[in-house]
């Protein structure tokens, strides 16, 4: 099967989040399967950086944006077997310190660099060498690619291929939301601007055009799908998505183990497995050392890597974390990430007031990120939602366990204790507040000092299976299910 994964960003080249990740993995999961797999992503400043051997661009692309032509190339770049990298190059557009803006605030002409993309997308899908079965859109900055394929086929005579379409929704939060003005650069007649289409709330919607028009919906856990069909996590798109619901499948996020493993990783300073989990100790050692923290078994080591954003639940982690400290709480706390500058100072102010107890990174590091999962005893993800998370399983992958709420992927992820308690991986919480935070903390305290438990939730979680292949199986399940795909397998 031939199979076209469009996503505005890719692990290792360009990432802000766990997308960069999924959609990575997807890709070589796919091609060690067989397929044949094409990414197409934007040729960002990151990229050109980092990766100054990518070739210039072979194929050029031109298309209408607003009455105009707007032209690019296509970067293409081998990856690995089976796997093709198509870097969409625009100066303008990409060629810039940020994904999608820089200061906290977006660039203010994201909706026309995002149609480009999705046209581009429309370009090579229509007229490239390269004729995909499948063509598999990521969020909102790919999700208009299913309209513009139907709305410009519809003066086709009908001959050739005619690729179905899959949307995968990673965080419904964010939607792709322009004002009426910018509307043109579409090139679409205004029959579309009516609240059965892309409207919304005057203004028009970029991921609603991907629910509403792609044949399959995907989302990236089964608690996730369930979840945004009502009004508590549907960011007022719970009508339309529940309209779709017979076309709609919660699949969880898978792990690339090849990346997130405990030997012979070439971020980690000490190997271990569960075999040797004795090991696992001296990372934790090396980690406290790296980030300032005294170096000991003695006390449990709670971490947290991520947005510090609302979202992570962020408002109850800092006033959790400030209540066990002032108490003198035996504990020690390290936190990486970037995200709301006032979540950011707050961090900063606790570091400074318990230097000996808590460490705060405030930047992505990735090296720091895998030495962290590694080296702590429990993380910590009080999501107020989570559509799937990742963290979690990389966490489960390096023995470390899981502090959560129970929603989203960390509801389908975790199995707590009063759950199951043979297969017990983490620690689960459903309340958003302080109070149920803190009474999980106090849990992982007693689980710490119960050695033999704390083995059995450790090897829970270094066994479950949340590889990325097992994901990509799923996803192919969807491919051949869709109107004319079923002879495409190979």
């Amino acid at each position: 099967m031939k199979i076209l994964l469009a996503t505005s960003e890719l692990f290792p080249f360009s990432k802000s989040g766990g997308l960069a990740d999924m959609v990575s993995s997807l890709a070589l999961s796919l091609g060690e399967l067989g397929h044949e797999v094409q990414v197409i992503t934007p040729f960002y400043q990151c990229v050109r950086d980092k990766f100054p051997d990518i070739p210039e661009g072979s194929w050029m692309t031109h298309v209408t944006m607003g009455g105009g032509e707007v032209f690019g190339a296509l970067r293409r770049h081998v990856w690995a077997p089976g796997v093709e990298v198509l870097f969409l190059e625009h100066g303008g557009f990409y060629d810039r310190p940020g994904l999608y803006g820089e200061g906290g605030q977006d660039y203010s002409d994201n909706a026309a660099r995002f149609v480009f993309l999705n046209k581009a997308i429309w370009h090579w899908v229509r007229y490239g060498s390269w004729q995909p079965d499948i063509v598999h859109v990521h969020d909102w900055q790919t999700a208009l690619f299913p309209l513009l394929w139907k709305h410009l086929e519809k003066g086709s005579s009908g001959e050739g291929h005619s690729p179905s379409t899959v949307l995968t929704i990673h965080n419904l939060a964010y939607q792709g939301i322009f004002p009426s003005h910018q509307y043109p650069l579409l090139d679409l007649p205004w029959d579309y601007f009516n609240e059965d289409n892309l409207e919304y709330y005057g203004q028009w919607n970029c991921l609603k055009a991907g629910i509403l028009y792609a044949d399959y919906l995907t989302t990236v856990s089964p608690q996730y799908a369930r979840e945004i069909r009502t009004a508590e996590f549907g960011c007022n798109l719970e009508g339309v998505l529940d309209k779709r619901r017979n076309h709609l499948r919660g699949i969880l996020n898978g792990v690339d183990y090849g990346e997130w493993r405990t030997t012979k990783n070439p971020w980690l300073p000490v190997s271990f497995q569960l075999k040797s989990i004795g090991f696992k100790g001296k990372m934790k050692h090396r980690l406290q050392e790296e980030c300032g923290l005294e170096p000991t078994s003695d006390v449990p080591l709670f971490a947290n890597i991520g947005r510090v954003v609302e979202q992570k639940g962020m408002d109850i982690l800092l006033p959790t974390l400030r209540h066990l400290l002032e108490n003198g709480t035996p504990m020690q706390f390290i936190q990486l990430g970037t995200g709301d500058p006032y979540y950011e100072r707050q961090f900063e102010a606790l570091a400074a007031e318990f230097p000996d107890k808590v460490a705060v990174t405030i930047s992505y590091n990735h090296g720091l990120a895998h030495r962290i999962e590694a080296g702590a005893d429990f993380f910590v993800m009080p999501s107020r939602f989570e559509p799937c998370g990742l963290n979690q399983l990389y966490s489960l992958r390096y023995g470390t366990i899981p502090l959560v709420r129970a929603t989203g992927g960390l509801q389908d992820s975790i199995v707590d204790i009063s759950e199951n308690i043979a297969e017990a991986n983490g620690l689960k919480f459903s309340h958003y507040s302080v109070e149920a935070l803190l009474h999980v903390f106090e849990q992982a305290m007693h689980l710490f000092e119960d050695k033999h438990l704390l083995g059995k939730f450790r090897r829970n979680g270094m066994t479950r299976d949340f590889s990325m292949r097992r994901t990509a199986e799923s996803y192919l399940e969807v491919y051949l299910s869709l109107p004319g795909s079923g002879h495409k397998a190979d």
